[in-house]
């Protein structure tokens, strides 16, 4: 059951680092490991708000409405930021 609440988690934590690795890899790529945190962070948004509280595992840290708004808020902040900031020469 233990390993059931952690997933949740696993699938931000997951794509988080696959983005910080991507963004790191090089001049041209970082555009899209920001991308990869921001969608990342979305995910989480949806996981939880949609899982039931014992399936949100270590997501659930205040409330439901904080959480989600929270994740969607900064998710959205990174996206938004990564595709405005305009390519480098």
């Amino acid at each position: 059951m233990q390993a059931v609440r952690r997933w949740p988690l696993l699938v931000v934590v997951g794509g988080v680092l696959a983005g910080i690795v991507t963004a790191t890899l090089g001049e041209d790529t970082w555009r899209a490991g920001c991308l990869l945190v921001g969608v990342s962070l979305l995910v989480g948004a949806v996981e939880r708000a949609v899982l039931p509280a014992r399936g949100a595992g270590l997501l659930e840290v205040r409330g439901r409405p904080f959480d989600v708004t929270v994740l969607a808020l900064t998710g959205l902040a990174v996206v938004v930021l990564a595709l405005v900031v305009p390519p480098g020469r």
